[in-house]
């Protein structure tokens, strides 16, 4: 009896640890995707928006590829810098290949319109997918 106690303690630990390690990577990967989405520059928007692609699959990335020489004109056009800081983050639910999460995001915005800058809040809410080993973005809300 406590070499089967003993074998299903081992096993509740080593799930909980799984979960725990799961819940990390989600929570990283949708910080990194958030602070990616929110620090864009016309000075490298080619490299920021391909940073939003590699953490992006399925819709999303399919809208924001569409969408990036048109936002690269008027990003550009503007001179758009938005720099992102990544306030809150938090699994709204989770399993082993989705995931869902809320994440709360500042930015400084500068452009040609407001020269000194312009603090935004962002509420986006994010939906994972566990996709060759990694978490990816498959859509961004904005949300409240």
């Amino acid at each position: 009896m406590t070499t089967v106690l003993a074998v299903w303690l081992g096993l509740q630990t080593i799930e909980q640890r799984a979960v725990e390690q799961r819940r990390q990577e989600i929570l990283a990967a949708a910080r990194q995707s958030a602070l990616n989405f929110t620090s864009l520059d016309y000075r490298h928007y080619d490299r920021d928006s391909q940073n939003v692609l590699k953490g992006a699959t399925g819709d999303f990335r399919k809208q924001f590829a569409a969408q990036t020489a048109q936002l690269t004109k008027l990003v550009a056009g503007n001179k758009s810098v938005s720099e992102g800081q990544v306030l809150e983050a938090g699994i709204v639910r989770s399993d082993a290949r989705s995931a869902r999460v809320l994440v709360v995001a500042d930015s400084k915005v500068t452009n040609t319109a407001v020269p000194d800058g312009e603090a935004r809040t962002y509420r986006l809410q994010l939906d994972l997918v566990h996709q060759g080993g990694r978490w990816l973005t498959s859509d961004v809300e904005f949300v409240g």
